[in-house]
């Protein structure tokens, strides 16, 4: 329940206001030579305090590596890391102690564990994500040996979206918005929504779309791993997600299959679909196009002002939390977005790579 992947594996450790988040990457190949900076790089995406829409926790969430790397190059051996909590407040949740949150884990961890860890949610807040994040970004670098590039961007914030397709934009302008949306109007728009939100002490929701190229065919499998469906596991697993569809999604039940086929043509002695309904899977297997999926994160459920609840002793009483929170999670979603994907790519590529010996 605290690892995730097969061969490339990462295994994740820690909670929200212990001493700190960390992981241990095993099934990493030897020789990959990394770029460090690139893995702190992502981190600081993900961190809070980062812009006037996100919550004002001050954490720098530098990572210490402590095994499986010399020199800047991977040995082989299980890549240990860790990242230092320093800001958090526990105090703020003194009062949350006995009292069960609104559409939070509290309760679910009660009946499940008879305790739970109420601090900023201990195992079950975001912070966790962390380790996603820096296994992620080995992963990502990893997949770039073979030139595949991973790439989120928030596609609508409450009911603000964005009206295009992702080849119809610049997605190397995501990351010059705060919200991380490559369109200027849209994310200036989003921008509004989010910070409406929070001046009304509440919280906003919206989706993410990832795109991923240059994938060869041939990755997944036919029946329990098919890359969609581990695509969706891990999508489903990043906290605050309510839904996952990748390729035409609902919106393709509305067509005919004769409008739905993707035609198979060559190109240039390559095999290429005219369009792209399968979102490039087919058969749970990559079929070389392009893979795309849309992440759905539902409103963030602590809010600033009173909510009515029940306690652990099951009467009724009402909450008014304290602390800094985000009131949207999506700008600081999408690097775990691209890192689970990643996860997932790097996994499936190194079974391919067994499947053929």
């Amino acid at each position: 329940m605290n690892s995730f992947g097969n061969i490339f594996r990462l295994t994740t450790f820690g909670e929200s206001h212990g001493p700190g988040i960390g992981g241990i990457i095993d099934g990493c190949p030897a020789g990959l030579v990394l770029d460090l900076e690139k893995i702190q790089y992502e981190l600081d995406r993900r961190k809070p305090g980062q812009s006037k829409i996100t919550t004002q926790r001050n954490e720098t969430d530098t990572v210490e590596f402590l095994s499986g790397i010399f020199e800047g190059t991977t040995t082989g051996t299980p890549i240990g890391f860790f990242v230092k909590n320093k800001d958090h407040h526990s105090s703020d949740y003194d009062s949350l102690k006995d009292i069960f949150r609104p559409s939070h884990a509290d309760y679910t961890y009660t009946q499940k564990y008879g305790l739970r860890d109420h601090r900023g949610g201990g195992r079950s807040s975001a912070r966790e994500t962390i380790a996603r994040v820096v296994g992620g970004a080995i992963a990502k670098q990893l997949l770039m040996l073979e030139n595949i590039s991973i790439q989120a961007f928030v596609h609508s914030v409450g009911e603000i979206t964005l009206d295009k397709s992702y080849f119809e934009l610049d997605l190397t302008k995501t990351e010059d918005s705060i919200v991380r949306c490559p369109d200027v109007k849209t994310a200036e728009a989003m921008i509004a929504r989010i910070e409406e939100a929070g001046r009304n002490h509440d919280t906003v929701g919206g989706t993410i779309q990832c795109v991923i190229k240059r994938v060869p065919a041939g990755l997944g499998a036919p029946v329990f791993n098919k890359l969609h469906a581990d695509l969706g596991f891990a999508m489903l697993g990043i906290n605050a997600v309510k839904g996952f569809e990748y390729g035409s999604g609902f919106d393709g039940t509305k067509l005919s299959g004769s409008e739905h086929n993707d035609i198979f043509v060559t190109e240039g002695g390559k095999v290429k679909t005219i369009t792209n309904h399968s979102g490039g899977i087919q058969g749970g297997i990559s079929n070389g196009q392009d893979i795309y999926f849309n992440v759905a994160f539902k409103p963030i459920a602590t809010l600033l002002k009173e909510q009515k609840t029940i306690d652990n002793k099951l009467e009724e009483t009402t909450i008014n939390p304290k602390g800094r929170h985000d009131a949207c999670v999506l700008p600081r979603a999408v690097p775990i977005v691209e890192s689970m994907a990643a996860l997932v790519l790097a996994d499936h590529l190194l079974m391919s790579k067994l499947s053929k010996l």
